[in-house]
């Protein structure tokens, strides 16, 4: 049992014998009145995505989510190929399974696919992958001393936001998490 204080993004918990991710969470303390957990859940088996709260003593049940990483190989334009490395298995999975994750995924990288009752639903990419902007304003020389960001394409087609010294065809890491810049890497 899990209790819904302790509700944070990427738990997975059953309610009303559906099966739940986090996808949102706010603890709420109201200057009159009891505190409360205000969540945005994702539906594990159908998609559908809901805004529920919670009292934040209220209990939930957990659930066991199966995690293997695996190959992303291709797309063919509606379904990704992922390829598990032990028995060559391959498995389609849609858009919505992998819509968080595939603007960080070139072909050939790993990733870890959740699993519940050998049913994939989710997709995560590694927390911090190294990719070639294909497209960005050019940078200048001394525009090193301020906080100011342009966006930049990445080769998977994923836009972030660089520094103005950043230029196309250099090799940036980013942290998946958050979509953020982190260095410039050599």
């Amino acid at each position: 049992m899990i209790s819904a204080g302790e509700l944070r993004k990427g738990i997975t918990f059953e309610l009303d014998g559906q099966v739940y991710t986090v996808i949102d969470f706010l603890h709420v303390k109201p200057g009159k009145g009891a505190a409360f957990v205000r969540t945005k859940l994702r539906n594990v088996i159908s998609g559908g995505v809901t805004e529920t709260t919670f009292n934040p003593t209220a209990k939930l049940q957990d659930v066991v989510i199966e995690r293997k990483e695996m190959q992303y190989l291709y797309s063919d334009g509606t379904l990704y190929y992922f390829m598990d490395q032990e028995t060559y298995e391959q498995i389609p999975l849609s858009y919505e399974q992998v819509e968080s994750a595939i603007k960080f995924l070139k072909e050939n990288m790993f990733a870890v696919i959740k699993f519940y009752k050998g049913a994939a639903f989710s997709v995560e990419a590694p927390n911090f992958v190294e990719l070639v902007i294909t497209e960005t304003d050019p940078g200048f020389k001394g525009n090193t001393a301020t906080n100011t960001l342009k966006p930049a394409t990445l080769e998977t087609g994923a836009v972030v936001q660089v520094p103005l010294f950043v230029n196309e065809g250099e090799t940036i890491k980013i942290d998946t998490r958050t979509g953020e810049y982190m260095e410039r890497v050599k």
